[in-house]
């Protein structure tokens, strides 16, 4: 059965997406831990993060880079976080988010965010993109 990632990139749910090529997608959280949370996700799906290829774990850190350096000036903070913990979707993806301290990384207290607020956010971010 198809991962939710795996939908929301064949199209079959909606996604907002910031960044679409042939290996990944960058799409915006449903649940983001802060404003400008990011996921960035191989179009197939493989479970576990370790499993990639070298030069797909390459691509999606190398991207992952630049978003990250886009969320920083989208969204000024001390830093931008990077997280693979997947646990919550068996389809591997990395979170990047805007962060002030460590307890921005606690990920119990998550809130579904509205379509506005996400699309607004992803604005933001491929604004910046657009320049970097």
């Amino acid at each position: 059965m198809a991962s939710i990632f795996t939908k929301i990139i064949n199209g079959d749910i909606p996604g907002t997406f910031i960044h679409q090529d042939e290996l990944c997608v960058a799409i915006m959280t449903i649940q983001p831990l802060r404003e400008g949370h990011v996921l960035v996700i191989p179009k197939q799906e493989i479970n576990h993060w370790y499993d990639m290829d070298d030069d797909l774990t390459s691509h999606i850190m190398l991207l992952s880079k630049k978003i990250s350096q886009a969320i920083k000036i989208a969204f000024p903070c001390e830093r931008v976080g990077l997280m693979i913990a997947g646990l919550e979707v068996p389809h591997a993806h990395v979170h990047l988010f805007p962060i002030d301290n460590m307890e921005d990384f606690d990920m119990s207290a998550l809130v579904f965010a509205e379509p506005e607020a996400l699309q607004a956010a992803a604005d933001k971010i491929t604004e910046v993109l657009s320049v970097l």
